[in-house]
């Protein structure tokens, strides 16, 4: 997680992170890494990272219908975005993974870090919601690809 924490002190100092969800493993390679699967099974997971996600879950279905009928409000979002950072955060302090899992990981805390920088409307007001769905589909990509007993994906608008 040395490399969450870097990216969240990047942050800190207002560097943003929205280049970085595309190439933040990216290793030399002209394509960003995508999500693999452990052998064919999901990645394990520990207690505080199920309990970050499954609060980052919450907050996507809670701001999600309002987005997508264009009823949340700047503050809504705003709030959205500051409790993805506070659970990423969560995720750095606590979450201990085995390195091949913590750099998957890393790729789906890198599209939630970008889905939330857009949600507060740091790449323009018109990508908030876009943000928001961001958020869900890093989500889903988790469920897919991490053990997270009882986890249920995200429904995305049409």
């Amino acid at each position: 997680m040395k490399i969450i924490t870097a990216l969240l002190l990047s942050t800190a100092l207002a560097a943003p992170l929205a280049g970085l969800a595309a190439t933040a493993h990216d290793h030399g390679s002209a394509a960003p890494q995508q999500l693999q699967l452990n052998a064919g099974k999901k990645w394990d997971t520990d207690a505080p990272l199920r309990q970050a996600m499954s609060a980052v879950r919450q907050s996507v279905a809670q701001i999600l219908p309002a987005a997508h009928a264009g009823k949340a409000t700047p503050a809504d979002y705003d709030a959205f975005g500051q409790a993805i950072h506070q659970q990423v955060a969560y995720m750095v302090e606590n979450c201990k993974l085995p390195a091949a899992a913590d750099e998957q990981l890393h790729i789906v805390v890198a599209e939630l870090m970008a889905g939330a920088e857009a949600a507060q409307g740091q790449h323009g007001e018109g990508q908030r919601a876009a943000g928001v769905v961001r958020v869900a589909k890093a989500a889903n990509a988790y469920g897919k690809h991490f053990s997270h007993q009882g986890w249920k994906a995200v429904e995305l608008p049409h």
